[in-house]
């Protein structure tokens, strides 16, 4: 299980932990109870020539001497089956991104076999909390299974990967917003049937939402066209859960890049009146102000 609430935390050349982790004893003493999740990709693992080994050593280190008593991640940031090995021992939070699987169709045999399976909602569906019914037929159901059951069907299959490589619990999240397409939240919906389908126990979901998430920048976008997807796909969540037997921790995952400033009102007040959880990854700023920080002093060496 994962708290309610947990933050993502980008520290690049691991010179910010302290002060990171200072910032959680602080909403702490307010009364808000997150998780630290450190996170760092493979991608950025070689930009900066650290190793997943080094973001454990850099969280351990920082939790002992704040002596912060709360739960604290290690994300494997955006693995997929071709890095993950690496990240398994110091892990204990796995990104899953299957973005590139996106539109890759299942063999006719499993597309077969899960139109059956979800065959029982192929008529309108109506969401609690949502006022209109989301308008589904044959057509749209089998049009989303094609540009998604075999994406799920991949995150599933590396999860069980972790799953004989691992030993003790770990926090499971797949992640679909590296598109250029967003989902939509009937999307969504059968996004979770389908990770069900394939018995993934998914905790957080991270969709692709309507606008851009540009590193460092604030959001561009329809501000309205957000609040309203980003509701909606609280509660295609909280339906989900109960009807799809899915973990009942699981919660919206927002990639923000950071200094999404224009969002943050928006979303804390959507959690709120439907006590939602929320994780939210954050990387861009820090990446850029140690740059900045570099430029003008000449740089440091990175190990």
């Amino acid at each position: 299980m994962i708290s309610k609430y947990s933050l993502g935390i980008g520290d690049r050349f691991a010179k910010e932990g302290v002060a990171q982790l200072r910032a959680f004893q602080k909403a702490l003493e307010l009364g808000v109870e997150i998780t630290p999740v450190w996170n760092k990709s493979f991608r950025e693992h070689k930009t900066v020539n650290s190793s997943p080994d080094s973001v454990r050593e850099e969280a351990e280190k920082t939790v002992s001497q704040l002596n912060w008593q709360g739960q604290y991640l290690v994300d494997a940031d955006h693995i997929n089956k071709d890095n993950v090995d690496g990240f398994i021992a110091s892990s204990d939070f796995f990104t899953i991104d299957v973005a590139k699987f996106i539109g890759q169709r299942a063999p006719k045999e499993e597309v077969d076999a899960f139109l059956q399976w979800i065959k029982r909602y192929t008529d309108n569906l109506l969401i609690p909390g949502i006022d209109k019914e989301m308008f589904i037929n044959e057509s749209i159901v089998e049009k989303i299974t094609d540009i998604y059951l075999f994406a799920a069907k991949e995150a599933a299959g590396i999860y069980k990967y972790i799953l004989t490589k691992k030993k003790g619990d770990f926090v499971t999240e797949v992640s679909m917003d590296e598109v250029e397409k967003p989902q939509s939240p009937l999307d969504l919906f059968f996004i979770l049937a389908a990770l069900s389908y394939y018995k993934l126990p998914v905790n957080t979901i991270a969709p692709k939402f309507t606008g851009r998430f540009n590193k460092g920048v604030d959001y561009e976008g329809k501000i309205d066209q957000f609040a309203k997807e980003f509701e909606e796909d609280i509660l295609v969540i909280k339906y989900c859960v109960q009807e799809f037997e899915l973990p009942k921790d699981l919660k919206l995952s927002v990639h923000t890049g950071s200094d999404k400033f224009s969002l943050y009102p928006i979303i804390g007040k959507l959690i709120k009146k439907h006590k939602a959880g929320l994780h939210l990854k954050t990387a861009g700023t820090t990446w850029l102000e140690e740059l900045v920080g570099m430029a003008e002093t000449g740089g440091y060496p990175l190990k």
